[in-house]
C-alpha cells in the first residue's frame, strides 16, 4: 500500500502532546471506557464540517455522545435493500444496540452541503447534478423540501431556512426507522433538532408544536 503515507508532522506533535497531558492525567479514566465499553445518553448526527465541534458545545467528554457525521446532517428515509447505508447502520446501532436516550440532529449555519442543494434547485450545480456525483445524489435527499423556502427573498435568509429544514427532514425520515419509530412510542427514546450559528455561537430548538426553532 504505497499510496499511505505516514503522518503530517503537526499531527504528530499534537498526538504527543495530548498523550503527555490530557492522556497522562486522565489514565485512569481512559482505561475504564477501554474495559467497561461506552454507554453514551445521546446520539448526535450533525454535519462533516470541521467548524462544527459537537462536544464543545455541549461541554461533553470521551464516551458521553455516539456521533455520526455527515454531509448537510442528513438522514434518509428507511430502506432496507441490502445496500451499504452508513448512516442508517450508526442509528440502528445506537438505538437498538447502545440504547440511546437521546437523538440530536444539529444542523448549522453556512452549510455548504445546503448551499450545494440550493444550487442544484436554481440550476446552478450542474456538476452536483451528474449521477456519478456523490454530493449530489445525497443532497437529493433535501431537495423536495426546497419549495417550502422557495419564495423567501434573500439568499442568506432562505439558506438558513432551508438549514433547518434539513433538521426538520431528517426528524421526519428518522420515525421511518421501525426501531426509531417504536422507541419514541414507548417513551425509551426523544428526539430533537437543533441548529448553531457558527459565527455568533447560538443554538436553536425545533418545537413540534410552533413548528419553528427557538433559541436555547
Amino acid at each position: 500500500m504505497e499510496f499511505a503515507k505516514p503522518l503530517p508532522s503537526y499531527l504528530v506533535q499534537r498526538y504527543q502532546g495530548w498523550k503527555a497531558t490530557s492522556y497522562k492525567e486522565n489514565q485512569t479514566w481512559y482505561r475504564r471506557l477501554a474495559t467497561e465499553g461506552q454507554r453514551p445518553r445521546a446520539m448526535v448526527i450533525s454535519c462533516c464540517d470541521s467548524r462544527v465541534h459537537v462536544t464543545s458545545i455541549f461541554g461533553a467528554d470521551q464516551g458521553e455522545f455516539f456521533i455520526h457525521r455527515n454531509i448537510a446532517n442528513l438522514v434518509p428515509p428507511y430502506q432496507p435493500d441490502g445496500d451499504h447505508h452508513g448512516t442508517s447502520a450508526t442509528v440502528e446501532y445506537a438505538v437498538t444496540v447502545l440504547k440511546v436516550a437521546h437523538l440530536i440532529v444539529l444542523g448549522h449555519s453556512q452549510c455548504g452541503g445546503v448551499q450545494g442543494c440550493i444550487d442544484m434547485c436554481k440550476g446552478h450545480a450542474p456538476q452536483l447534478e451528474a449521477k456519478d456525483s456523490f454530493v449530489g445524489r445525497w443532497m437529493d435527499i433535501l431537495r423536495p423540501r426546497f419549495e417550502n423556502v422557495s419564495d423567501i427573498a434573500g439568499d442568506d435568509d432562505q439558506a438558513r431556512a432551508f438549514e433547518k429544514q434539513a433538521v426538520i427532514a431528517s426528524l421526519e425520515n428518522l420515525m421511518t426507522f421501525p426501531f426509531v419509530e417504536s422507541s419514541v412510542n414507548d417513551g425509551s427514546l426523544s428526539l430533537h433538532g437543533l441548529w448553531t450559528d457558527i459565527g455568533e455561537g447560538g443554538l436553536e430548538f425545533f418545537e413540534a408544536e410552533s413548528q419553528k426553532f427557538l433559541p436555547v
